[in-house]
């Protein structure tokens, strides 16, 4: 059992969360949950040992492994895909070359009765006691079968990790969590850039394979597949219910009707005793009542309704500068990494005004089409960008290249040039970032945030041609439909990648499809995209692509 003990987080002096206490079980299946903001993922740091708490602590067994993926992740890219999840078995080998290197010692040495001969001993033993306990694992099977579970091919194996996403180097952490078959598994939106198998996977394996999980995410279907106990995170406090996140809804909906009720009754008594104190206070006949009632009222511990969210982001792109008739123009496009190829002899236009959405599985080179439209990648053929063409981009990883160490006014005052410089206040405002959340660090702020803040940089210049890549994956549904308005309402030309259909329904008027190394073009929106291919969702054509 991993115990959370009276655990509480101040920045600035302002409390985030007061005294928060729980235990976790095995067999837990938990998912956090609140507003973007209520200290979800700062908790989830804490319970990995990445963060400290201002006060409190957390409790578990001396051997107990607590693995951790966060939202954003920073690899390195210095090996292949088989050599980076294998590192997940790095203390193991450690482990074997220290006793190797201290038995080798033993041989050489003769000092047969000195203390460090002996010192020596009870290392080698202490060591193979905790090696041997270890039950035999081929390891190279392991790290196969886990890899091609979350997707990859055998092909990608002996690939370096700098050829993929952001996306599918996020599956190569996971791949190192499961791999060490911990007692703990503590995911923060595990399944933004998955397809439809491998959450799949991810699902079957957390609930048959894991211990204990807890699991942050804004994918409804997947945490209510997984999860049997839901920790709501809100006011600085927590609720703990033994049930799935739907369920939740519905219990959280009827306390706060419960706490709203006792709310009004508590406040309907405080007036009537209020009422009596005033009436009577100079009154010599009633001065014990009255002084009674005053330490009555004095004694009431007001009843606290719990918040509901009634933050707004307002977001509105400004008027696009006209740019040429075609902003994008592909020929015989071609890239390839190495002995892989991820498309071939792509040709497209896209024409000024359009929104664009790229659409398919993972890995078929969406995100690679927009970094060779950035000219951050070399590749074969020719790609041109119409006449006065101002880009702004919004890259899957871009929350994670924010500096850390600014605040949240630093980073936009950093960058904001002109008239903007003095408006910042009210632009951050407008993103809701207010009060003392302006004067917070980069590093304390929630995943939503960190979007939010990036988002920001598109609009400190006018732009014609914008490109989002996956720019909901951390948004609450409320934020992505603020969003969504905003790109239905921008003037200039729009490329958007995502898997996610809600938000692209009636916002692109035109489809390209990634799969099998080519690029179709559908001069449709995405529900007769859809229709046309007698699909449900986008998930299905990441499902048929594979």
């Amino acid at each position: 059992m991993i115990s959370v003990d009276a655990v509480s987080v101040e920045f600035n002096g302002s409390a985030l969360f007061s005294n928060i206490t729980f235990n976790i079980n095995e067999n837990d299946r938990i998912a956090l949950m609140g507003k973007n903001g209520a200290g979800k993922s700062t908790l989830l740091k804490i319970i990995a040992g990445v963060n400290k708490p201002t006060r409190g602590k957390v409790s578990a067994p001396k051997d107990a492994v607590i693995a951790y993926l966060p939202q954003h992740l920073l690899t390195e890219d210095n090996c292949t895909v088989f050599e980076e999840a294998s590192k997940a078995f790095s203390k193991i080998l450690d482990m074997k070359k220290q006793m190797d290197e201290l038995n080798s010692q033993l041989e050489t040495r003769t000092d047969y009765e000195s203390d460090e001969y002996s010192k020596i001993i009870e290392q080698v033993s202490e060591l193979s006691e905790k090696y041997y306990s270890i039950e035999e694992i081929n390891f190279d099977a392991e790290v196969e079968k886990t890899l091609m579970g979350l997707g990859f091919l055998r092909s990608d194996f002996t690939r370096p990790t700098n050829e993929f996403s952001g996306g599918w180097r996020m599956r190569i952490e996971l791949a190192k969590i499961l791999l060490q078959k911990p007692d703990l598994i503590l995911l923060d939106e595990p399944t933004n850039h998955m397809d439809i198998e491998s959450i799949q996977w991810l699902e079957d394996f957390l609930i048959n394979n894991a211990k204990a999980v807890i699991v942050i995410s804004h994918d409804k279907t997947f945490v209510d597949n997984l999860t049997n106990r839901t920790i709501e995170v809100t006011m600085g406090r927590i609720y703990d219910y033994k049930t799935n996140y739907s369920h939740y809804l519905q219990l959280r909906t009827e306390r706060r009707e419960q706490q709203q009720k006792q709310f009004e009754d508590q406040q309907k008594q405080i007036a009537d005793i209020q009422e009596f104190i005033d009436r009577f206070k100079g009154t010599y006949s009633k001065t014990l009542q009255v002084q009674s009632r005053v330490k009555m009222l004095e004694k009431i511990e007001i009843i606290q309704v719990d918040e509901v969210d009634t933050s707004a982001l307002n977001l509105k792109f400004p008027p696009a500068p006209r740019s040429g008739s075609y902003p994008v123009i592909v020929e015989g496009l071609t890239k390839k990494y190495g002995d892989h190829t991820v498309f071939q002899d792509v040709s497209l236009t896209i024409a000024r005004g359009e929104k664009i959405a790229f659409v398919g599985k993972n890995g078929e080179g969406k995100s690679t089409l927009v970094k060779a439209i950035m000219s951050e990648i070399d590749f074969d053929g020719k790609l041109q960008l119409g006449h006065n063409s101002m880009i702004g981009y919004f890259a899957q990883n871009q929350a994670s290249l924010l500096d850390e160490e600014l605040t949240v006014f630093q980073t936009i005052d950093q960058i904001a040039e002109g008239d903007i410089r003095s408006k910042i206040k009210d632009i951050l405002g407008a993103f809701m970032f207010s009060g003392e959340t302006i004067e917070k660090k980069v590093k304390y702020l929630s995943g939503g945030e960190k979007t939010r803040l990036a988002m920001i940089k598109l609009l400190l210049q006018p732009v014609n041609l914008l490109i989002l890549d996956e720019p909901t994956n951390h948004l609450d549904i409320k934020t992505k439909d603020i969003l969504k308005d905003a790109l239905r309402a921008f003037d200039g030309t729009l490329i958007l990648v995502s898997h996610d259909r809600d938000f692209l329904d009636g916002l692109a008027n035109k489809v390209f499809e990634f799969g099998n190394k080519r690029v179709k073009e559908h001069f449709e929106d995405i529900t007769g995209f859809l229709r046309n291919k007698k699909m449900e969702n986008l998930r299905e054509i990441e499902r048929n692509n594979k």
